[in-house]
């Protein structure tokens, strides 16, 4: 159907995955290479590597990209206080990026002139992955199944698995209703009762957290240092980004802390329900915002929540490569230069409580803010004129007989 030769398929060894495979095979009649990515999703990835051989793949590539997941990019979207429409913390957009430049690579390192991927043509990822892919690579061409085929149900894809012989395990095990995705930073759940905005959600769906009901009565103590705003260790001991995430995911799913059920708005138009579980990264965000409370100059602080809205929709947009998310980085690490000390939390049933901050780059001077006799560091009688020249325009409207109500 296209003159393509080589294809590089991102491949999961699942059945939408592996139905792409020989369909690749079949109708654009060109080799495939396979990419399989560790993103710490919790599942074994090497088993893609049998699948793909037994379909005939030559070139395959399974990588463990967990460092340079949280390093390269969870991290640095924190560095923002990072939430999409006031709660989603982009656990699935945050990956997309990386899988995108990772296909891009091996197209070049294989001299493959296509890219594939499962997303369908109704979400979000269809748009990431190749916004990713035409900024990494100009002219690669991509080949999005779910575009063009008419295998659009499960039934069907199971009858042209059974049909061409393609290995598919099957589980004795009830399949999930829900169409989730998962990685170091979060759990994603779609489909099924979600699709009813008014059913609540259901309490055997959760993987990763307890529910706060269930959750210890004694409360965990923890203590996050950091460096030019990135955690670099806890309770003293030294971690890499990976480890860090997955030890906060640990403690903090085991306190019942990171679920959320919510309706967002897709970029490609519709709205969406959709439950996450994102225990790590409801930690990470309340740390990083009591170390900045008392390391970032209030103009920079005001002026970085500002713009936060808009760094967050272009990455839930897809628009990581692009050149203003880029420049929006840029000063987004400028302002972590002093974002350095400690954050004491507690976590409790549900909840990321901060008992205490410290750091040697704090802005923070009890000689001035206390309520006891500062000495002579404030003079209060200056407020007189600040408060007066504020309310200089509200005055002058005031007397020419302006109402505001």
């Amino acid at each position: 159907m296209t003159d393509v030769k080589k294809v590089v398929l991102a491949y999961s060894g699942g059945l939408d995955t592996s139905v792409i495979l020989k369909w690749l095979q079949d109708t654009h009649d060109c080799e495939v290479v396979t990419f399989t990515a560790d993103l710490g999703q919790g599942e074994e990835v090497e088993p893609a590597r049998a699948k793909a051989e037994a379909m005939g793949v030559k070139e395959i590539y399974i990588d463990d990209l967990r460092e340079e997941f949280v390093r390269d990019f969870v991290f640095p979207m924190f560095r923002a206080n990072t939430v999409y429409e006031g709660e989603y913390l982009l656990g699935t957009s945050i990956a997309r990026p990386l899988i995108a430049k990772r296909l891009i690579e091996i197209a070049n390192e294989t001299g493959a002139d296509a890219i594939s991927h499962g997303a369908t043509g109704k979400g979000n990822d269809q748009v990431r992955f190749e916004l990713g892919a035409y900024a990494l690579k100009p002219g690669v061409k991509v080949i999005a199944p779910w575009r063009e085929w008419d295998l659009l149900s499960r039934e069907k894809l199971m009858d042209y698995a059974a049909k061409h012989d393609i290995p598919i395990e099957r589980h004795g095990k009830k399949k999930s209703p829900y169409s989730m995705d998962a990685n170091l930073l979060h759990i994603s759940y779609e489909g099924g009762v979600l699709e009813d905005t008014w059913a609540e959600h259901e309490e055997d769906m959760w993987r990763w957290t307890k529910s706060p009901e269930n959750a210890p009565d004694t409360p965990t103590i923890m203590e996050l240092t950091y460096s030019k705003g990135d955690i670099v260790a806890i309770d003293g001991k030294q971690m890499s980004p990976a480890e860090v995430l997955a030890y906060l995911n640990k403690v903090g799913g085991e306190n019942g802390i990171g679920r959320l059920d919510i309706v967002e708005n897709r970029f490609v138009g519709m709205k969406s329900r959709g439950c996450y579980e994102t225990p790590g990264g409801t930690i990470m965000l309340k740390g990083h915002r009591a170390i900045e409370s008392i390391t970032l100059d209030r103009e920079v602080a005001h002026l970085k929540d500002s713009l936060m809205p808009k760094y967050a929709e272009l990455i839930y947009n897809g628009f990581w490569w692009s050149p203003e998310r880029v420049m929006m980085q840029q000063m987004i690490d400028a302002s972590q230069l002093h974002v350095n000390g400690v954050v004491r939390l507690k976590l409790y049933k549900g909840n990321v409580i901060v008992t205490g901050r410290k750091s040697d780059d704090s802005l923070f001077d009890a000689a001035i803010a206390t309520f006891e006799d500062d000495a002579g560091a404030y003079d209060q009688a200056d407020a007189a004129g600040f408060i007066k020249l504020n309310a200089l325009r509200m005055r002058i409207a005031a007397s020419k007989g302006r109402k505001l109500l």
